[in-house]
């Protein structure tokens, strides 16, 4: 889902919750292999079913209107529930402490408001303003913490370095990691996605200061010519999981290009809806567990508005809207129980027993999928009736973002 930025609940950088920041900054990260050779053992798990998570944004003119579009997938084991919170903004005494999923940071002193779409073990960090100051806020935690831990929830060890997809409503980053080094393009029209792989050749923006005499260093790069991070920081002998997910990848590219131009909320669900290209993907015990998709006019007299699913499959699923607002009202029916110190996650050893996670709209969808598979009509009813608004919201919801409709402002 995720590197950011500023809120009360924080995990470093390992596992991405799809977040915003108030009116602003979402940061995804997507999982990536460890770069240059990965060890046999990493390699043989590496070679297992393509697990991966897609990432998409239009920004002018690639989209239909004066409206930046972030779409998300969330593509995790396939029986993980993902949860949607919200946090309000905070006050927090100087040299509080931050708990995070594995480890303790200091805390800030005020953190904002934060929609968060999550998987419901992880905690989910939010710091910055804008695009540019989340990638500072990420790579200043990465340069202090480097980045780590378990990445599913299962004692088997599985852990990946990340790239992230950074946005606000003029902008975009993409931030590509390898350990406490990383690298970042700056995006400001057109479309672009990223997937699980390295996608920044010569186009760099921003550095770490020892990015390329850590690479010369070790031998990856002789300092002659032109630095070309991914070519330079990928695997020699890439396994195949790597290959799918250049396939992943190339999908994507394809499908945002198709619509250069015309870009709305709506086409950006169906991207992340698309089977074929595999970007809407359940196989090898991973599927996509949860979708996200915001809508952030450059009209900043113009409310964003966020879509989540909190549902696996999107293409069984709503796109329920979210928009800030002064007077918020928590949507408990998305929100996954809590365990305490008697969460396995919390206790030591980690992840010796499993818990039921699932929030009472995850259970109603499960309902809805396992009537459909009896009684499809029956099933799409209920289907529908996991979410106060049917999929017509998704579309009037977006064109009150575009000031078409009455609530717009």
């Amino acid at each position: 889902m995720i590197p950011k930025l500023t809120d009360r609940r924080g995990e470093t950088f390992k596992h991405r919750p799809l977040g915003f920041r108030g009116h602003v900054t979402p940061w995804i990260s997507v999982n990536l292999p460890s770069p240059r050779r990965p060890s046999a053992r990493c390699a043989e798990r590496m070679a297992e079913a393509p697990r991966s998570c897609d990432c998409f944004v239009s920004l002018p003119p690639g989209s239909r209107d004066d409206h930046v579009i972030f779409g998300k997938n969330s593509d995790r084991p396939r029986d993980e529930v993902q949860e949607v919170v919200y946090y309000p903004a905070a006050s927090h005494p100087a040299g509080s402490l931050l708990e995070c999923t594995y480890i303790q940071i200091p805390q800030v002193e005020q953190t904002h408001a934060v929609i968060l779409s999550k998987p419901a073990w992880i905690l989910g960090l939010e710091r910055g303003d804008s695009a540019w100051a989340a990638l500072s806020v990420i790579t200043g935690l990465l340069e202090q913490h480097g980045q780590g831990g378990q990445c599913r929830e299962d004692p088997e060890p599985f852990s990946y370095h990340n790239t992230f997809l950074l946005l606000d409503r003029t902008e975009a980053w993409v931030l590509e990691t390898a350990g406490r080094l990383w690298v970042a393009q700056k995006v400001t029209e057109g479309v672009k996605n990223i997937s699980n792989q390295l996608t920044i050749g010569t186009e760099i923006s921003a550095e770490h200061p020892e990015l390329r005499s850590v690479a010369q260093a070790q031998g990856w790069w002789d300092g002659e010519g032109e630095f070309n991070f991914s070519q330079v920081f990928s695997p020699e002998n890439p396994p195949a999981r790597m290959e799918l997910a250049k396939q992943r990848y190339r999908g994507g590219t394809e499908l945002l290009q198709q619509h250069d131009g015309s870009v709305t909320a709506e086409v950006m669900m169906s991207i992340l809806r698309d089977k074929p290209s595999g970007i809407c993907m359940d196989s090898g015990g991973f599927r996509t567990t949860g979708s996200m998709v915001s809508i952030l006019p450059r009209d900043t007299s113009l409310s964003c508005i966020h879509f989540f699913t909190a549902t696996p499959d999107p293409s069984r699923s709503v796109f329920k809207p979210f928009v800030f607002s002064e007077c918020m009202t928590p949507v408990l029916r998305v929100v996954s129980p809590q365990f305490g110190p008697d969460d396995p996650v919390r206790k030591q050893p980690r992840f010796q027993s499993q818990v039921d996670r699932r929030h009472d709209l995850y259970k109603a969808h499960q309902v809805a999928l396992n009537a459909m598979e009896t009684n499809p009509d029956e099933g799409l009813a209920r289907l529908s009736s996991t979410s106060e608004e049917h999929p017509q919201v998704e579309t009037s919801s977006a064109r009150r973002a575009a000031g078409e409709g009455p609530g717009s402002s």
